[in-house]
């Protein structure tokens, strides 16, 4: 029988969750998909998939840019009295452009 080593991790229960009905959809369990990152982490010399930062498009990332100023009270932001009200001056503004 072959010898192995414990690794003990903490995850949130909601992505192990996920992660081991994932894994039973293939018929391995999480230890399985473990071995399987591990051993071919070791096959690549490093991690077996490109690790970087999502790169959006210049509007999403001024739309991401703005967020950010408003939620550190940078910028303040148009505020509505009610839903209808803030679809009323989308529809207006929309009926004055073309699309």
């Amino acid at each position: 029988m072959a010898k192995t080593a414990n690794i003990n991790i903490r995850i949130d229960p909601e992505t192990k969750t996920k992660a081991e009905k994932l894994f039973a959809s293939f018929g391995i369990t999480i230890t399985d998909a473990i071995n399987i990152f591990l051993r071919k982490s070791i096959m690549e010399g490093g991690l077996p998939f490109e690790v970087k930062q999502p790169k959006y498009n210049e509007e999403t990332e001024a739309a991401m840019e703005e967020t950010r100023a408003i939620m550190q009270g940078k910028v303040d932001a148009k505020k509505y009295s009610s839903a209808q009200e803030l679809f009323e001056e989308l529809d207006a503004e929309m009926d004055g452009e073309e699309c």
